[in-house]
């Protein structure tokens, strides 16, 4: 820590040393600096800074309070909400003060408790300060660290998020109490469970029982390890293998526990065996020496993982099984970080698997196997069985470094949990994914709850390890690579299905060129709304507009569009194109515009793409269910008035109400024109809404003037065109409107009168 953080502390602890003078009678004056000097000895100056003298002083003299009796033996433990009112001091959190003796694993065993509450930790102080106490735990002095006579305790201020409820305050500072007494069980015992296992590995020297010898040597071998400061020792208790009821049980040796597992008053049998079904039970029988695995239950104590369990089987004078030696904690970070071969077990385990996995020493496979065995999880080393590994371990093996995905699991030989071992590309994890993943499987595999470990590295794969927790006798039977192919499934992003679906539709060499030219470049709100698939005819379309031709189009209905409900995509290469033109253009076309959604499509090196998807709805609710009929003609017509090639007017609504091309519009639009030169007194706009009110006289109108003069039906002579006349007389006899009904009449008339056209050139 810097010089000037040092003396901004100094500085702050001074005003607080001031409170202390000025506030407190003489004969505790000094009892009171000597402990608040030591209570904010080591507080980072940035934490002091953040509060007020008045609060600090207050902290402290309250600790000061609690502490000032403690039965020995014990830890004093309260939550509360200061207030200035009640308390004479004020934090806008909830405090936690503690006092204990001192010992390993406090700050550690109390922050995991906090933070499996869910609690933000905004604060901690831990001072440990040296104390003498009467007999009746009254605190007498606060001496140097190295006084003699005094012992050390630790007090620790803990500030967590606000918590209204009394009942809630009662209830953290009883698991805390709950957590301490574990702590200090653990502590407290801890000589004397490296005792018990020493004595363990010296019975199984003097008396071996009935194994090889290479597996007793390991054994052995292990245990010691274990003593060599690479296993914290939180409990152990011994039990009999008895029948009881005609079952299997373990039976608890009276007086035997220590740590964690001291006896409850009451218990007999381990209740966690009990719970086996009777197949699983049997295998206690089994003439294995050493049982390494998982508890059931999460360490209270240091660390926030599920306790280790290393069980050491007892035999009879006969060599059959009749008890076991367990003992529960947790591996150390040495543990951790040791080579394979310095570890007992597992370096015999693994020597077995290379020789099993006929790999050639010194090979390629050889050297990766080696490689996979050493960085394979730790844990799963010690619990997996040899055959299981190798299964595993050659299944990596053959995954090499290529982007593929594969599910291996094992299952407890407890049935207590089921390991899922996940490879996937590590381009495609996320923590979203990863949820997806645990619900899978803990619906597989009828799980109650399940905890992940996540490992990346500079490999292209990324491995998850997901332990779903099961109910022994109640794991169902699973399909590994039907499970590994839904998991793949919810892996799958975006990008991979875009992949696909471009080289199903264009082939491996044109569907890469497409994709690298299109993926990055379409945005979220795109991939958000459509699927990959819907993507392969938007991008083809986007890779045909060019400056001479910017402008792309496509007409189609969503599955969960509505009777009559459209959407249209207009795609423009350059720049957006304003509402102000394309929503006139819409809706002269006869198409009410409900929404727009716009998407900007950058590809690498080029100008931009606007996409703009309307929400259109037309004017007749079952228009939509022929789209394959009209998207053809809607999209030509568009371009059309687009391009300024056609007018813009109401004749256009005969795209979407008559199926009508542009091309045939001109020739009604022509003959309407027409007839105000010649001063038909009915409007244009008149003619226009008329001819949309039928389409169908409008349709047949068409097809009578090209029944007269399409060259290429002029074989047909003039029987086709008279009788299509006179179908449009008798359409008309069912228009009502009178004005309506003489303007079809004077197009049909213009139309019967005409004697030639260039229509065709």
């Amino acid at each position: 820590m810097s010089k000037h953080a040092n003396a901004g502390r100094a500085e702050r602890l001074d005003e607080v040393l001031g409170r202390v003078r000025a506030r407190l009678a003489v004969p505790q004056r000094a009892l009171l600096e000597r402990f608040v000097a030591g209570y904010y000895a080591q507080v980072d100056p940035e934490d002091l800074g953040e509060r007020s003298i008045d609060d600090l002083y207050g902290a402290a003299l309250s600790h000061w309070q609690f502490a000032r009796r403690r039965p020995p033996g014990s830890a004093c433990v309260r939550a509360f909400n200061p207030t200035v009112e009640e308390h004479g001091w004020q934090s806008t959190h909830t405090v936690l003060e503690i006092v204990n003796d001192d010992m390993p694993f406090l700050v550690d065993s109390v922050t995991m408790e906090l933070n499996r509450q869910g609690l933000t930790l905004h604060l901690i102080v831990h001072p440990i300060l040296a104390v003498r106490r009467a007999a009746d735990g009254a605190l007498a002095e606060v001496e140097p660290q190295d006084a003699g006579a005094s012992r050390r305790e630790s007090f620790i201020h803990a500030e967590v998020d606000r918590l209204a409820e009394p009942a809630r305050l009662e209830a953290l500072a009883a698991d805390l109490g709950r957590v301490l007494r574990d702590v200090r069980l653990a502590v407290t015992d801890w000589q004397a469970m490296r005792g018990r296992l020493a004595a363990i590995e010296a019975d199984l020297a003097a008396q071996a029982p009935p194994v090889t010898a290479d597996e007793l040597d390991e054994s052995r071998a292990f245990l010691r390890w274990l003593a060599e400061d690479h296993f914290t020792f939180l409990g152990y208790r011994c039990h009999d293998l008895v029948v009881a009821g005609g079952e299997d049980a373990l039976r608890i040796v009276p007086g035997s526990g220590l740590g964690i597992l001291r006896e409850d008053p009451g218990r007999e049998v381990a209740a966690s065996f009990a719970a086996l079904p009777p197949e699983v039970r049997a295998a206690a029988h089994a003439p294995e020496l050493l049982i390494v695995t998982k508890a059931n239950a999460r360490s209270t104590v240091h660390r926030a993982r599920t306790l280790d369990y290393v069980g050491v089987k007892r035999f009879d004078a006969a060599g059959r099984v009749c008890g076991e030696h367990r003992f529960l904690g947790l591996f150390t970070s040495m543990a951790y970080r040791a080579e394979l071969p310095e570890v007992p077990l597992l370096r015999r385990k693994a020597a077995n698997v290379i020789a099993r996995a006929g790999v050639l020493p010194g090979s390629h496979a050889g050297k990766a196997l080696v490689s996979i065995l050493g960085s394979y999880p730790r844990d799963e080393l010690f619990q997996t069985s040899e055959d299981d590994l190798l299964r595993t371990a050659t299944g990596i093996l053959h995954l090499g470094d290529r982007q593929r995905f594969r599910l291996f699991l094992r299952r407890d030989a407890f049935e207590r949990f089921v390991v899922c071992m996940i490879y996937s590309p590590r381009e495609t994890y996320t923590t979203e994914l990863r949820k997806k993943w645990q619900a899978i499987l803990l619906a597989a595999l009828e799980g109650t709850g399940s905890e992940f470990n996540v490992h990346l590295s500079e490999s292209a794969l990324a491995r998850v390890i997901i332990t779903v927790r099961t109910t022994p006798g109640r794991i169902p039977a699973v399909d590994e690579r039907a499970l590994e192919a839904r998991l793949a499934a919810a892996a799958r992003r975006w990008d991979d299905a875009l992949r696909e679906a471009l080289i199903a539709s264009h082939g491996e060499a044109a569907g890469n060129a497409l994709l690298a030219r299109f993926d990055g470049a379409l945005p979220v709100s795109y991939r958000e709304e459509f699927s990959a698939r819907a993507a392969v005819p938007d991008i083809e379309l986007m890779a045909r507009l060019t400056a001479a031709a910017p402008l792309g189009l496509s007409l189609y209905r969503p599955l969960e569009a509505e009777p009559g409900g459209l959407r249209f995509k207009l795609f423009h290469l350059g720049g957006p194109v304003p509402l102000s033109d394309s929503l006139p253009m819409l809706e002269r076309m006869g198409l009410r515009v409900i929404d727009e959604r716009p998407h900007r499509v950058a590809p690498a090196g080029e100008p931009p793409i606007w996409l703009h998807d309307f929400g259109v709805q037309t004017a007749a609710a079952d228009a939509a269910t022929d789209v394959h009929g009209l998207h053809a003609v809607f999209e030509d017509a568009f371009g059309r008035i687009f391009r300024g090639e056609v007018e813009n007017d109401d004749f256009n609504r005969l795209v979407v109400a008559a199926r009508l091309p542009a091309s045939e519009i001109v020739v009604l639009r022509a003959y309407a024109k027409y007839l105000r030169q010649t001063g038909f007194t009915l409007s244009q706009g008149f003619i226009e809404a008329t001819l949309a009110a039928h389409p169908e006289i409008a349709r047949a109108l068409v097809e009578l003037f090209k029944a007269r003069f399409d060259p290429a039906r002029a074989a047909e002579g003039e029987g086709p065109a008279r009788e299509r006349a006179q179908a449009i007389e008798a359409a008309l006899e069912g228009v009502e409107n009178l004005s309506e009904d003489r303007a079809l009449r004077q197009l049909l008339a213009l139309v019967l009168a005409t004697t030639r056209t260039n229509f065709w050139r």
